[in-house]
C-alpha cells in the first residue's frame, strides 16, 4: 500500500476521533493531522504527473471552496477584537483542512476503481463501529468505577477526559451516557446517523447468501443499539427523518425476515434489560421526552440571537467561528457554542454564508439524484454496479436529510466526518459513471458545455 492510500484510509477512518486532539493552535484532532499528511501527500503526487484533468464535479467543489473562502475572508472586517480575530483564524484553518480533504478526496476516488470506493465506505464505517465499541466497553468501565479514557486517550493526549455523566439516579446511582471518541454523547448519535441510513438499503439490497449480507445486519444491529445507548434525542430524530424517506423506495423490505429479526433481538434485549430495573430505566427514558428543561432551553435561546446578528451585520455575519465571543460579551459565560449548525451559519457568516451554504446543500441533493439517476442507466445496461450504486443513492439522500434534521440542536456538520461523508457522496456518481458510454451518460442530464476536464462520465 502506498503511502498516500494508508494516509487517505488512516484520515477515513479516524474522521469521528474528536477526543484524539492536541492543544496546537487551537485543537488539532488525529483527523486533522491525518488529512494534513494526505493533502501534502497527493499533492505532491499530482505535482510529479502534472496532470490538470478535473472532472467537472471536483471543478463544482473547487469553486464553492473558492466562494466560501471569499465569503469567510469577507466577514474578517466585522471583528472587533484581537478575541474575535484569534477565534476567526482558528475556524478559518479548519475550514481549509476540510474542505481541501473533501476537494481532493473526490479526485482521488474519481481515479481510483469501484472496489476501492466500497474499500473506503467500508473504513469509514469501521472508524464508525471502532468508536462505538469504546463506547459499549466505556460506559461497562464507568459502571465498575473505571474511566477509560485515563487509560488509553489521556496517554496519547495529555488531556482529561471522561464519559458523559447524565444525571443521579436516586442519589446513589450513576447514569452515563456513552461519548466514546467523540466530545458528546449528542455527537457520536448524530454520527451514526449516516452508517446507519447510508448501509441499510445496501443491506436490504444483498441477495441471500451473500458474504457481507449477515455481517452487514450484525454491523448495523450493533450501531442502531448504541444508537440508542446515547440517549440522544437529535440522532434518534435525524435518524427517524431519514428512515421515513427509505420507505418510498424500499416499503416491500419493511415487514421482511431481514429487518424484523435484528429488530426483535435488539428489542427483546432491550425489554430484559428494563425488567432488571424498572423504576431507574423508565426514569432515563421518560427524561428523555421532557422538554422544559435547561438544556433544552439553551438549545432553543439561542435562535433568539439571529434577528439581531442579521440587522447589525447582514451580510456576512459576526465573523467565522465568532458566535461564543459574542455570546461572552453578551451574557458573559465563557466557551459558549451556538448549540445549532444553522445558527452558526446565520450568527457567523449571514445571509451571504447562509445561501452559499444552502446552495452547496443543494449542489449535493442534485449529486444524489443523479446517482440514481445513473444506478438506473446502469440496472438498464445490464451492470452489476447497479445492486450497489442505487441502495447507496438511496442511503446517502436519507443520511443527508437525517443529519440536517439533527444539526438542528447541534453542530456537527462543521467536522471533519461531515466532509468526508460530503466527499463520498459527491464522489459515488463519478466512480461508477465511468462504464457507461458517453451518449448513455450524458443522457442522463440536460447538454451544457463542459466545463471542466475528465469526459461525460467522469461527471
Amino acid at each position: 500500500m502506498s503511502p498516500t492510500r494508508f494516509l487517505f484510509l488512516a484520515a477515513v477512518f479516524a474522521a469521528t476521533f474528536e477526543k484524539i486532539h492536541w492543544s496546537v493552535a487551537g485543537s488539532v484532532t488525529l483527523s486533522d493531522v491525518l488529512s494534513l499528511a494526505f493533502i501534502g501527500s497527493f499533492a505532491l503526487q499530482l505535482g510529479a504527473r502534472r496532470t490538470r484533468a478535473l472532472t467537472q464535479t471536483a471543478a463544482v467543489a473547487i469553486a464553492f471552496f473558492a466562494l466560501f473562502l471569499v465569503c469567510y475572508l469577507a466577514g474578517y472586517f466585522n471583528l472587533d477584537s484581537a478575541q474575535a480575530v484569534t477565534q476567526f483564524w482558528k475556524g478559518l484553518l479548519k475550514f481549509l483542512v476540510h474542505f481541501v480533504f473533501l476537494v481532493l478526496t473526490v479526485v482521488y476516488l474519481s481515479r481510483c476503481s469501484r472496489r476501492f470506493y466500497l474499500r473506503t465506505l467500508g473504513w469509514f464505517t469501521a472508524g464508525m463501529v471502532v468508536n462505538a465499541a469504546y463506547g459499549v466497553v466505556q460506559e461497562l468501565a464507568a459502571r465498575s468505577g473505571v474511566n477509560l479514557d485515563d487509560l488509553f486517550v489521556k496517554p496519547i493526549t495529555g488531556g482529561a477526559s471522561a464519559i458523559n455523566v447524565y444525571g443521579i439516579f436516586e442519589n446513589t446511582q450513576a447514569i452515563f451516557r456513552p461519548n466514546a471518541l467523540t466530545g458528546d454523547p449528542n455527537h457520536l448519535g448524530i454520527m451514526l446517523v449516516l452508517p446507519l441510513l447510508v448501509l441499510t438499503p445496501l443491506y436490504l439490497r444483498l441477495e441471500r447468501g451473500h458474504r457481507w449480507r449477515v455481517r452487514l445486519g450484525l454491523v448495523l444491529t450493533f450501531l442502531l443499539l448504541v444508537e440508542i445507548l446515547t440517549l440522544s434525542r437529535s440522532g434518534v430524530g435525524g435518524l427517524g427523518v431519514g428512515a421515513l424517506l427509505l420507505v418510498l423506495p424500499y416499503r416491500r423490505r419493511l415487514f421482511s425476515r431481514q429487518v424484523l429479526l435484528p429488530l426483535t433481538v435488539l428489542a427483546a434485549g432491550f425489554v430484559a434489560l428494563i425488567a432488571s430495573d424498572p423504576a431507574y430505566f423508565l426514569k432515563i427514558i421518560s427524561s428523555r421526552f421532557q422538554t422544559g428543561g435547561g438544556s433544552t432551553s439553551a438549545h432553543f435561546q439561542v435562535y433568539d440571537f439571529i434577528p439581531a446578528i442579521v440587522r447589525s451585520h447582514p451580510l456576512f455575519g459576526l465573523g467565522l467561528n465568532n458566535f461564543s465571543v459574542y455570546y461572552e460579551q453578551v451574557t458573559g459565560l465563557v466557551n459558549w457554542g451556538p448549540h445549532s449548525f444553522y445558527v452558526a451559519l446565520i450568527v457567523e457568516t449571514g445571509l451571504v454564508g447562509t445561501v452559499l451554504f444552502a446552495a452547496f446543500l443543494a449542489y449535493l441533493f442534485v449529486r444524489c439524484a443523479f446517482a440514481r439517476a445513473l444506478g438506473r442507466a446502469l440496472a438498464a445496461a445490464g451492470d452489476g454496479g447497479a445492486a450497489y450504486l442505487t441502495p447507496l443513492a438511496w442511503g446517502m439522500t436519507a443520511a443527508l436529510v437525517g443529519t440536517l434534521v439533527a444539526n438542528a440542536f447541534y453542530l456537527t456538520m462543521s467536522f471533519s466526518y461531515f466532509y468526508v461523508f460530503a466527499a463520498l457522496l459527491l464522489a459515488l456518481p463519478v466512480v461508477y459513471g465511468r462504464a457507461l458510454e458517453p451518449a448513455a451518460a450524458s443522457a442522463l442530464r440536460p447538454a451544457r458545455p463542459q466545463v471542466a476536464l475528465g469526459g461525460a462520465a467522469g461527471r
